[in-house]
């Protein structure tokens, strides 16, 4: 079935000074779709992300939402546009609890401040909207519980929960696994599957037990390009990259 391109990066390069990191990179990812994006270390995998982001400004090519640019903006704007991301690194409030952490991120998106002056009845609705996506992630037993007592599979996936606070249908999640034991991937990956049914997903995994299962379409990016794109079954089978990266562990 032929869906929307809901993302396009054409020719996009990204260099710190003399040092390229990516050069002339071509992704389209579609509505709907679950887009996963591997490659050995060093690879410029999470500068891509910055890139996409807006964390970076591209230094080459263009970045298309929807068919509207968003090369040059800033992270907020880009996120205003229904793109969101996480980081490699866990980025929670720790002090704050389960829930006003997710409560922020709805806030946010409603343009609506902490203060003394606001109407009840929009934070009623505020608070309900965060209570659900606590339920979407599962730490609704863990609402008044600050951020920081969490185990790190239950951040990790608080941060999914704040990702989707914003209302973003694009998402981005940056090695959402990395550091889990098994029985927690295992969970993780049925999570992502549940909460991002209907959106735009992108992801940057290094277990390749992950990427097949959860992923319709892998890119693998080797020395800051994109060697192939396909679905599992052909990126498994691909010569060029288990040369370059899969190896034997899929051959």
């Amino acid at each position: 079935m032929n869906r929307e391109p809901v993302l396009e990066l054409v020719g996009v390069g990204k260099a710190f000074g003399s040092l390229k990191v990516m050069e002339g990179v071509d992704l389209t990812i579609t509505a709907g779709e679950r887009h996963a994006l591997i490659g050995p270390n060093g690879a410029g995998k999470s500068t891509l992300f910055n890139v996409i982001s807006g964390m970076f400004p591209p230094t080459a090519g263009e970045i298309r939402l929807r068919g509207t640019r968003i090369s040059g903006l800033a992270p907020h704007e880009i996120n205003r546009r229904g793109l969101s991301r996480s980081f490699q690194i866990t980025n929670i409030f720790h002090r704050l609890s389960v829930f006003e952490n997710l409560r922020i991120g709805v806030m946010a998106r409603h343009g609506v401040r902490y203060g003394l002056m606001r109407p009840i009845s929009r934070m009623s609705a505020i608070n309900d909207e965060a209570n659900a996506i606590l339920e979407r992630v599962r730490l609704a037993r863990q609402h008044d519980r600050p951020a920081g007592d969490l185990t790190y599979s239950e951040q990790r996936a608080l941060e999914i929960g704040m990702t989707l606070a914003t209302g973003a249908d694009v998402i981005l999640l940056d090695e959402p696994t990395a550091g889990m034991s098994r029985e927690e991937t295992d969970q993780a990956v049925e999570l992502i599957r549940v909460v991002t049914e209907g959106k735009t997903l992108l992801v940057v995994e290094h277990d390749m037990s992950v990427v097949f299962s959860l992923c319709d379409r892998v890119s693998v990016l080797v020395y800051g390009r994109i060697l192939a794109t396909g679905t599992p079954g052909e990126i498994r089978s691909n010569r060029q990259v288990q040369e370059a990266y899969l190896g034997e562990e899929v051959a």
